[in-house]
């Protein structure tokens, strides 16, 4: 089965040289995410969920090609054709850590993501929606204040429309990075537990040193931001979780040719009702 890519270093890695065939066909967890790193900040509760597990197997998709990141330090002076290379290969290393099933690199530039008229993103993407057929897709959620995330998770919606009811996802989750999901109404809200494994946890995030030592500190981030998740969810209980991330169900919307932006503007609108209700209580 011969994945058919249109930007030259496009790659299907397969963390445990295990067929490619099979690899993805065992897929039941796959995030879609838009940069090398987003599907281990946003996901890492689906990978902690498949690590080591027989009955799930995670599969990670990146869209871009690492090209336009933050860089300094040792990082100042590269290249954006080496920093591709560079985050393709620390994406291959937490592919392997995590024991991905496998782990695909689309190689695109963020331009081509961000044109929805580019038949070639959503051309590959539905190719690996229909081999791989997973039980959950993750992916960017539309709240995201990163234009590429948003947009990548609009091709995902629009793709999964396209597909037979038959062979789409049981559930769609729309997660967290450049801005977290902590405001949605707490009803609203998919909480997965990210305390297993605290190793692997850090160890997954720490493999980006080109982002990390190139200035951007998204290892403290990430954890910080699951540590504190669990920490305010509830504030008249004790923890329910050590740690833990927010997602957001967006399964209708494969369903339904609802507009995201009406989607979203539901939980914006019960967001502002709570906090309404909340505030004239002691008017």
């Amino acid at each position: 089965m011969s994945m058919k890519f249109s930007q030259i270093a496009a790659e299907v890695y397969i963390p445990n040289d295990a067929d490619v065939n099979d690899a993805l066909r065992q897929t039941t967890d796959l995030c879609i995410g838009a940069h090398h790193d987003d599907v281990e900040i946003m996901a890492y509760g689906p990978i902690a969920q498949c690590y080591g597990n027989t009955e799930r197997h995670f599969t990670g998709v990146i869209v871009t090609d690492g090209a336009g990141s933050p860089r300094s330090g040792i990082y100042a002076n590269h290249s954006d054709e080496q920093m591709k290379h560079i985050r393709l290969t620390e994406q291959k290393t937490a592919a392997k850590i995590g024991r991905y099933s496998a782990q695909v690199m689309l190689s695109h530039p963020s331009s081509n993501v961000k044109n929805p008229a580019n038949t070639d993103v959503a051309n590959e993407l539905k190719e690996i929606l229909l081999k791989t057929q997973p039980d959950v897709v993750y992916t960017h959620n539309f709240a995201d204040k990163h234009d590429t995330h948003v947009a990548v998770a609009l091709h995902v919606v629009r793709i999964l429309r396209e597909m037979p009811p038959e062979a789409r996802p049981q559930k769609v989750v729309a997660l967290e990075v450049w801005r977290s999901l902590d405001w949605l109404c707490d009803d609203d809200k998919i909480i997965h537990d990210t305390a297993a494994f605290p190793n692997l946890a850090s160890t997954l995030v720490g493999v980006y040193d080109s982002q990390i030592s190139g200035g951007k500190r998204y290892d403290n981030a990430a954890l910080g931001r699951r540590l504190a998740n669990a920490t305010f969810f509830a504030s008249h209980n004790v923890d329910d979780y050590e740690s833990c991330s927010f997602g957001m169900d967006i399964t209708e919307l494969i369903h339904s040719d609802k507009c995201p932006i009406d989607f979203m503007n539901e939980y914006i609108m019960r967001f502002n009702s709570e906090v309404q209700q909340r505030i004239a209580k002691f008017l």
